[in-house]
């Protein structure tokens, strides 16, 4: 048995290495397309374009690793079916049950792929390519709100008109309110500079006190500021959700809910982060049922087309659910899960009529 399970993860882990480097050519081509606009903008030129599509591929490998599975390990199985190597398994005494759990477990080894690259190679690239490329054109991360970021911490109402692609703030607003929401002082400082921990150095400050005596204005040129923000935090703002890591996500999700703010769209994230890594043994479970055919059952060329219909049916019914959960408020588990699960017993229906 191990030297089938050996050879079954050659085949398929080979095949599928051909369909990542396929897949990461192409989108990584339709990158640099997407990029001709802005190439030449400041600092921008034909390397820093290149690096920055290169370092994007992680995300565009991470998204469609399950996709890529199937459709390596359908041409894997498609081939060992045309060579009559599946047939000799199932003459020998292995059931298409058997072979289908080792294809499962050949699947934990993309789960693992999965979980590096979405957690720890993805949204470090990623957050990398961003503001490599706000600081060659010279850009800055929050300029296209009219108003700035505003972020709720407690009784402080945060504005951030500017955030450079270093997570600095420029022109910073703090309205300090009391239990019964009656201003209390307003804070304006020209600059923020990250220190450490939830320490902020602001400089350049006017503040401003509202009380019973009147009001008062005072000038100081820095202070420490502790808050709620962090460079964690101001994350958000540089990647999409998606391409955040969980523990970032979870943090985010903490801080909106301890403000009672909406976090549905970074729960179903962060729910997609936790399941989806599951669904490269799913798919490699439908590969079985459709690279199987007998010799007059048709063209395989067929069958294999349909597994990857089938593949990519699955990468947008999991987007779809994902949106309609956060349209419809329904839970973010059951948004994220559902897709998954339904692909799942798709799967074990149609591997057992196949193997009828």
């Amino acid at each position: 048995m191990r030297i089938l399970v050996t050879y079954l993860m050659r085949e398929v882990l080979t095949a599928s290495f051909f369909v990542f480097a396929a897949l990461a050519a192409l989108f990584a081509l339709f990158d640099f397309i997407n990029e001709l606009d802005v190439m030449g903008k400041g600092g921008y030129g034909f390397a820093r374009v290149l690096l920055y599509v290169t370092l994007n591929v992680p995300g565009h490998l991470y998204d469609l690793l399950p996709v890529a599975a199937l459709i390596g390990s359908l041409l894997a199985l498609s081939r060992m079916v045309t060579n009559s190597e599946l047939t000799i398994m199932l003459a020998s005494g292995l059931s298409m049950q058997r072979i289908a759990v080792y294809l499962m477990g050949i699947g934990l080894i993309f789960t693992v792929l999965t979980l590096i690259l979405g957690e720890v190679v993805a949204p470090a690239t990623d957050r990398y390519a961003e503001q490599m490329k706000l600081k060659a054109t010279h850009q800055l991360v929050a300029q296209a709100f009219r108003s700035g970021v505003w972020v709720r911490d407690h009784d402080q109402f945060i504005n951030v008109r500017e955030i450079t692609a270093d997570g600095n703030l420029r022109d910073v607003n703090i309205y300090t309110f009391d239990d019964a929401f009656r201003l209390l002082r307003i804070v304006n400082a020209a600059r923020g500079d990250f220190l450490h921990d939830n320490v902020w150095l602001l400089r350049q400050i006017a503040e401003t006190d509202f009380n019973t005596t009147g009001i008062q204005v005072v000038h100081l040129p820095s202070r420490q500021w502790q808050s709620v923000l962090t460079p964690a935090i101001m994350n958000v703002l540089l990647i999409a959700p998606e391409k955040m890591s969980a523990p970032d996500l979870w943090a985010y999700v903490l801080h909106l809910r301890a403000n009672h703010q909406p976090d549905q769209r970074y729960e179903i994230a962060l729910w997609s982060k936790l399941v989806y890594p599951l669904a490269a043994p799913v798919m490699l479970l439908l590969a079985m049922p459709f690279a199987w055919h007998r010799p007059r059952a048709g063209s395989v060329s067929t069958r294999v087309f349909a597994g990857i219909m089938a593949g990519l049916g699955y990468h947008l019914f999991n987007r779809l659910f994902a949106y309609m959960g956060l349209l419809n408020n329904w839970a973010p588990w059951f948004s994220v899960t559902l897709p998954t699960f339904v692909f799942l017993l798709v799967g074990i229906v149609m591997l057992r009529r196949a193997a009828r």
